[in-house]
């Protein structure tokens, strides 16, 4: 696979004690630092092909231009500069979504395809849909934070068959499930200090509930095809809730 998972949202914790959890935030150092000069950033290279790549998926990626629209429709426009960040990240970490900040984390060091940041920002839309529309609270209720990760490892293409046979992970019935709760498993543990069965507990109790929720797709987007004729349905769906 390459270059690693994508995080749920890193969130401000209390510092203190050793045990404290951090809610993931040691896992995108940039967010706490200064501002580097204009200069500075426009001679780093992972930085503009961040950008570059980023600006690709935007136009190009139905996935993405979905998300981006029913976003709009839910009342949170996404706008690129504001909202999304290219910055470099700890470990091997792709992504990730400040709630604080509503911004969308892209880790710059460890994103080198174009495949792979289309999955990365479809993944970390989804986790900005789930913000926009529902109450979640992403540090106390974990629960809340892996219905979000399931929806996420779902919907984002994270478990098509040809990402999973690059994985070496072939697969058999009910393979796609499989992949979704072990993704989302893997999700929790990468920003939250719980035990694996925890997150394991967390995943399982909101599963069936969560796999289902197809919003705002409408159906599981297999491949960019699936994804485009979603894309297509939701703007038809629009025009006719307009016409009402």
């Amino acid at each position: 696979e390459e270059g690693g998972g994508e995080a749920a949202p890193p969130a401000a914790g209390e510092k203190g004690g050793e045990e404290e959890d951090d809610f993931g935030y040691r896992l995108f150092p940039d967010r706490n630092k200064k501002p580097q000069s204009f200069l500075v950033r426009s001679l780093f290279t992972f930085h503009n092909r961040c950008q570059l790549m980023l600006r690709m998926t935007l136009d190009t990626n139905p996935y993405a231009q979905l998300l981006l629209e029913a976003m709009k429709q839910s009342g949170c426009t996404v706008f690129n500069d504001r909202h999304f960040s290219c910055e470099n990240c700890d470990g091997c970490v792709s992504g990730g979504f400040d709630s604080n900040t509503s911004q969308i984390v892209l880790c710059q060091n460890n994103i080198r395809q174009q495949s792979h940041m289309n999955r990365v920002v479809t993944h970390e839309l989804i986790h900005a849909f789930d913000h926009c529309r529902a109450h979640v609270d992403w540090f106390k209720n974990v629960k809340h934070l892996a219905c979000s990760e399931i929806r996420a490892a779902n919907l984002s293409g994270d478990c098509t068959l040809m990402n999973e046979i690059a994985r070496f992970k072939f697969g058999l019935k009910g393979h796609h499930q499989t992949c979704v709760r072990d993704r989302a498993i893997r999700s929790i543990l990468a920003v939250r200090k719980l035990s694996k069965e925890t997150a394991e507990k967390a995943v399982d109790e909101v599963f069936d509930a969560c796999f289902n929720d197809l919003e705002p797709f409408g159906r599981i987007p297999h491949s960019k095809t699936d994804a485009r004729r979603a894309y297509k349905d939701f703007q038809n769906r629009d025009r006719y809730n307009a016409n009402l």
